[in-house]
């Protein structure tokens, strides 16, 4: 019997291609949505916003009437806060770690004792190659999906003894629609113009040039197939060295990215 897999974040992007994949290969597949209304989706769509408590609450009450088991759990809902460190407000930093890390780790701890039950399962969570080595102009987004890994390496050792399963996917740039859907730094500040347009067109040329999500998507399946999936698992081109930059090479790592901004005068 195939597996029953939740998705968050199923309206769009890695979550909604993942969603449709599974669903036509014969998994029952639940998604979310803030406004699961709005979309025509072949599969089950509810309504979850992770920074909203009562909204987590409300979800995990009515996913157990639709279903009675969860065999794996994909932590994929978020969004991307652009903008320069010092031009951020302290309040849309808040907001971006309540979403992308405090309502991803509230999600999962209604939904543990579930897991505990059955003895069984599977959680994986799509964070970011800027969870392992970050970029300027995403501080928060990059300190949300480093809080994200600090926090799941923890989790995976203390859930081995009731055979759940705890992985990380760590996607480098592709076409999704995390930049039409992002939100940017509210105050500008007159000292740092020359760096943020120059940053705006370094990052503009990045995703311009990303692939498609297909090798995304793929790992993701191939973790929920594995009956004994490791913890971390970069996806994309040049992804695979970025674990060895983050502790050997550091130095040439943001040598590069200087030299890269600095083409766009």
């Amino acid at each position: 019997m195939k597996q029953t897999i939740l998705i968050t974040g199923a309206s769009s992007g890695f979550g909604l291609i993942l969603a449709t994949k599974l669903h036509e290969s014969g998994y029952k597949v639940i998604g979310t949505s803030r406004n699961p209304t709005k979309m025509q989706v072949p599969f089950k769509m509810l309504a979850l916003d992770l920074a909203d408590d009562s909204s987590i609450k409300t979800f995990s009450n009515e996913l157990f009437k639709h279903i009675s088991q969860l065999d794996v759990l994909v932590n994929n809902a978020g969004y991307y806060l652009s903008g320069l460190a010092e031009e951020t407000t302290i309040e849309q930093g808040k907001q971006q770690l309540e979403t992308n890390f405090w309502g991803t780790i509230k999600l999962t701890n209604e939904l543990l004792p579930h897991f505990r039950k059955q003895r069984n399962g599977k959680i994986i969570t799509v964070g970011s190659i800027m969870g392992l080595l970050n970029f300027p102009s995403a501080a928060y987004y990059g300190a949300s999906k480093h809080a994200l890994e600090g926090y799941f390496k923890s989790l995976r050792f203390e859930l081995n003894e009731f055979n759940i399963k705890v992985s990380m996917v760590e996607p480098m740039g592709f076409k999704t629609g995390i930049i039409s859907n992002s939100f940017e730094a509210e105050s500008k500040i007159n000292d740092y113009d020359n760096y943020r347009n120059k940053i705006e067109r370094f990052s503009k040329d990045i995703f311009e040039k990303s692939p498609e999500p297909t090798p995304v998507i793929n790992t993701i399946i191939k973790l929920i197939e594995d009956s004994n999936p490791t913890f971390s698992h970069p996806v994309g081109k040049g992804a695979s060295l970025f674990l060895a930059i983050q502790h050997f090479a550091y130095k040439t790592f943001e040598n590069s990215i200087i030299k890269n901004i600095n083409k766009f005068k």
